[in-house]
């Protein structure tokens, strides 16, 4: 005796078969959803209707004023980014330089406040209520240099001169502290600070006309 064909005519469908929806048509329909909901929720993430009208908690205002050389710059500053990069790539300020871009060279240093830091691992947001100087801000506004300027001039304390602004600045928050240091004081000081071309000697030559030169103009 011939056996019924399942797939007959007058075989009664089950399962998914009797909704004409396979289980391969059930799964993309899934996935497709949830695409939908998730490009929803991306494009309508920051909406006022979703957020209540404000920023959500724990989100970072990215238009923020700094204030560096003793002017007050407004700037977008994205959360991570470093000061270097503020400075240099939005502000312009490419005195200070990117050497080994990890906080080891000391190529990007600039005062916050009157304190050396590395600009290369410090965020920005974190310095948006302090005073930021960098080599640029330390000439007086008719162009007359720092004294520690100065030194460097007249002793022609570096060779290829990539890391000198980053002494330089070292060097003036040191003397700030300690505006009379022995020779080993002041390499100490800028201990933090790497040379490529390794002329310790010349350098540290002309931060110490630097300093002399700093207390002749404190004398007056």
């Amino acid at each position: 005796m011939a056996q019924e064909d399942p797939h007959s005519a007058g075989s009664e469908p089950t399962g998914s078969e009797s909704t004409g929806v396979s289980r391969r048509t059930f799964i993309k329909g899934v996935i497709a959803g949830g695409v939908a909901v998730s490009s929803a929720a991306y494009l309508f993430r920051n909406s006022p209707l979703l957020t209540g009208g404000s920023a959500r908690a724990g989100t970072v205002e990215r238009l923020v004023g700094l204030t560096v050389n003793g002017q007050t710059r407004r700037v977008d500053v994205a959360p991570h980014e470093t000061l270097a990069q503020t400075l240099r790539y939005k502000l312009g300020l490419t005195g200070t330089k990117l050497g080994c871009d990890r906080a080891e060279c000391g190529a990007c240093t600039v005062l916050v406040g009157d304190v050396p830091r590395y600009a290369c691992s410090v965020l920005t947001h974190s310095v948006r209520t302090e005073r930021i100087t960098t080599i640029e801000g330390l000439a007086a506004p008719d162009g007359t240099l720092h004294p520690v300027q100065q030194g460097v001039v007249e002793e022609q304390g570096f060779q290829c001169a990539y890391c000198m602004s980053g002494f330089v600045m070292s060097a003036v928050g040191f003397l700030r502290k300690n505006p009379n240091p022995t020779r080993e004081q002041l390499a100490h000081g800028v201990s933090g600070n790497l040379c490529r071309c390794q002329d310790y000697d010349k350098i540290l030559t002309a931060l110490e006309r630097g300093a002399e030169l700093s207390r002749e103009v404190a004398r007056g």
